[in-house]
């Protein structure tokens, strides 16, 4: 079975190739009528086999191929003459003259495009009358695997069917055992046996070693270099290594059946067999290869399950048993079609495989459901492994019990349809596990990532592309066959048509490899100008900036409308489409869109560009970035800040290094009444002119603004050269005040309150001794002037009393 689901594959992928071969070949509609009219006479009548509507159909799928390929017939020239009919202008209305020589011109290209649109009219209508037959005998066909799996046949727990069947296999046995006595009977084929003995005794013995030894000692030497390193190379190394497994004792297989072969003593039903043995010892062997990797035996090699030693011990003898299983069932189906069985002795022959196959696969779903978390499972991916884990478990406990109960009540071939496909999808799926693992390590080797290799997104996107690869082979496990297969290709191939677009594979790949194509270009030319030409001109950082984003803009733009003109893509027949969308998207991203209209008019005009210090809604920072949707600003406490361009284009932003970095710096200074206010004035001026970041042109200003509660208040207004040291310089300017002010003797006022309780026994304890009346509580450095009301303070502004 494994072997013709291979064989099935291969002739799938390469039906298509086999098609457009056909295809390039000149239609004979004549000989086309006469097949769809022996077809349609077939579909009528149904009375031909499953086999002859199948050939019947491939050759109705060959004529249909020929039919697609000549509907482009002329495609080129009837585009031209079109487009010379809609220079000549639209054909006049009811009533007015058009110019003679416009009418002839017209009827010309006109006859000239009805006779090159003749032959593919023709191969339209030849297409849709094949593609009408093949509809149909798929539906016929269908309908018939339908009736086969729900038919109701004998049940093999009939007793009364049991000897039938068991003489079945006695007369298959001795029909065999009779040939090979025939055989030694036969001189001349005696005489080649011995001639050949040696011959025989050597392929024999490379067989015995190759099936029984060979593959022991490569599964120790994969389980050794698993152990020996924990590296993804000795992961690789080992996948590789444990593939011989496989192939040397299937090549020993073919070797016994050349020892057999050679010798000539065998039968027709030996014959048979021969045929049969190496598909049987590929689904043996293949089979104790996945369960060794699967449930490993040895350390070293990596598991997808965590299950107990005697667990794996046990899902390793339930793999094998699983492959002689399918080996059985295929000789038993050789012996039945040879033989000619009655469908009771089949029932009888299949049902102990069943009930076998049936049991391992509840046992194997119990093991599946006791897979213990790894420490790995609390991520995303381990959470995904372990219910998927779960959901095939239940799915194989439930196939289990359903499939040998169906064939218990006589539903065979619905038994068979899903216990069978059910073990070859186990299979599937852990040969997938183990072919993204080797994916993975091969990745690691490939980039030398061999300790972080498994967290790279390359390796997943290749295995997620092997599982849709894995698609049709699970396809033909369950039953689809490679009409269906092919079927699919052909609309896949055909594409989907919107209005008048018809949008193929072929086109998306071409419209994807333009796009990436001119992505890397404008991608490389921006690198060119940022890195090469624009550090060479006057033009400024964010102008710079600015410049490169545009380009990138342009020609991502630039690069999807090649891309779409090269795939052939009518973009006007989805006009109406795409009308209908935008107001949807108008409606749903406008701000999106505000957004990204903003960010294109904040590059165009600059208003802010990137190292400004602005302050927009109350943030201020350092502009780092500007994108398409929205300007990233970092502020003094180095936190990002992500501002939408819409508010940078609407809202009040203040550009504190526009144009030039001059700022002002306003800085207020208070001193106690009394002092000089000339000698502050003249001290403060002294103070600011000397700093050298504050520019002499205009001068620094020092002004006497008001006389506040406390102190004579003035203020230092100076003109900085660098508006980003404004904080710097207001530090150091507070230093230097401090220092001359103290040399001088002025004074800088602080409020200040005294505090008196005027009723103090009002607070005294009941007996305890009389104290002075007047008692000083203590200063307090809260505000207020309010002076002699009981329990209140007295401020006196300006001086520090006492008290």
């Amino acid at each position: 079975m494994i072997g013709r689901l291979l064989a099935t594959l291969l002739l799938v992928l390469f039906a298509g190739a086999g098609l457009a071969q056909d295809a390039s070949k000149p239609v004979d509609y004549t000989a086309w009528e006469a097949v769809a009219v022996r077809a349609e006479d077939a579909v009528q009548s149904q009375r031909a086999s499953d086999e002859a509507f199948k050939s019947l159909r491939a050759e109705v799928v060959n004529w249909r191929a020929q039919f697609q390929a000549a509907q482009t017939t002329n495609q080129t020239r009837i585009e031209t003459l079109k487009t010379q009919i809609t220079a000549l202008g639209p054909v006049p209305a009811d009533g007015t003259a058009e110019a003679p020589e416009i009418a002839k011109r017209r009827a010309e290209l006109n006859d000239q495009l009805a006779q090159l649109e003749a032959p593919r009219r023709k191969a339209e209508e030849a297409f849709s009358r094949a593609n009408g037959i093949v509809n149909e005998i798929d539906a016929l066909i269908r309908t018939r695997q339908a009736d086969k799996l729900m038919n109701l046949g004998p049940s093999p727990l009939n007793p009364a069917l049991w000897a039938g069947a068991f003489f079945e296999l006695v007369d298959s046995l001795d029909s065999m055992l009779s040939g090979v006595v025939g055989a030694t009977t036969n001189e001349v084929r005696l005489t080649v046996a011995r001639e050949n003995l040696p011959v025989s005794l050597f392929l024999v013995s490379l067989a015995l070693v190759l099936m029984f030894r060979a593959r022991f000692w490569i599964e120790r030497l994969a389980a050794y270099i698993g152990a020996r390193n924990t590296k993804a190379s000795a992961g690789l190394v080992s996948f590789i290594v444990s593939l011989g497994q496989v192939l040397l004792p299937v090549a020993g297989v073919y070797a016994m059946v050349e020892a057999v072969a050679v010798s000539g003593l065998y039968g027709p039903r030996g014959e048979l067999l021969l045929g049969i043995l190496p598909a049987v010892g590929f689904s043996i062997f293949i089979s104790r290869w996945l369960g060794g990797r699967i449930f490993p035996r040895f350390r070293g090699i990596e598991t997808p399950l965590n299950l107990s030693s005697e667990r794996r011990a046990e899902g390793r003898f339930y793999a094998t048993v699983l492959g002689i299983i399918f080996g059985v069932d295929q000789i038993s189906r050789g012996l039945a079609e040879f033989d000619k069985y009655p469908v009771d002795a089949r029932a009888v022959i299949n049902f102990p495989l069943f009930v076998v196959a049936g049991l391992i696969l509840f046992r194997l779903g119990q093991m599946l459901r006791q897979h213990a978390p790894a420490e790995d499972s609390t991520s995303a991916e381990g959470l995904y492994r372990t219910k998927l884990i779960s959901v095939l478990g239940r799915a194989a406990i439930v196939i289990g019990v359903l499939g040998p109960v169906l064939a218990a009540i006589g539903y065979s071939a619905a038994a068979e349809a899903i216990i069978y496909p059910s073990i070859l999808t186990l299979g599937v799926v852990g040969a997938l596990t183990l072919l993204q693992g080797a994916i993975r390590d091969s990745y690691a080797v490939l980039t030398g990532r061999e300790d972080d290799g498994s967290e790279a997104l390359v390796p997943v996107l290749l295995g997620f592309l092997v599982t849709i690869a894995m698609l049709p082979l699970l396809a033909l496990v369950w039953g689809a066959s490679v009409t269906d297969l092919t079927e699919l290709w052909t609309r896949f191939k055909g594409g989907v048509t919107v209005g008048e677009t018809t949008i193929s594979p072929g086109n998306f790949l071409t419209l994807t490899i333009v796009f990436v194509i001119g992505y890397l270009i404008t991608r490389l030319v921006q690198g060119a100008l940022k890195s090469t030409v624009l550090p060479k001109t006057r033009i400024d950082t964010g102008g710079q900036t600015a410049i490169v984003s545009g380009i990138g803009y342009v020609g991502v733009f630039l690069a999807a409308i090649l891309a779409v003109t090269a795939a052939g893509i009518n973009l006007s027949s989805l006009a109406i489409v795409a009308g209908a969308l935008s107001v949807g998207i108008g409606f749903g991203l406008q701000n999106i869109v505000s957004n990204f209209v903003s960010g294109i008019i904040l590059l165009i005009e600059r208003p802010i560009s990137q190292g400004d210090m602005i302050e927009v809604g109350g943030q201020m920072g350092y502009v780092r970035d500007i994108s398409v949707r929205s300007t990233r600003i970092e502020t003094f406490d180095r936190t990002d800040v992500i501002v939408p361009n819409a508010d940078l284009v609407s809202g009040v932003v203040t550009n504190w290094t526009r144009g030039n970095l001059v700022g002002r710096v306003i800085l207020p200074v208070g001193v106690a009444y009394g002092t000089d206010t000339r000698l502050v004035e003249k001290i403060l001026r002294e103070i600011a002119e000397a700093h050298p970041m504050v520019v002499l042109n205009p001068p620094p200003g020092i002004l006497f603004v008001a006389f506040g509660a406390d102190s004579l208040n003035f203020e230092i207004r100076a003109i900085i050269r660098d508006v980003n040291w404004k904080l710097v310089v207001t530090s150091e300017l507070n230093h230097e005040i401090a220092k001359r002010f103290g040399a001088e003797g002025i004074d800088i006022p602080f409020a200040q309150r005294d505090i008196w309780l005027r009723n103090p026994e009002a607070l005294r304890p009941q007996g305890a001794p009389v104290q002075d009346q007047d008692q000083q509580i203590g200063p307090s450095k809260e505000s207020g002037s309010d002076e002699g009301k009981p329990g209140e303070a007295a401020q006196t502004p300006g001086t520090k009393d006492t008290g």
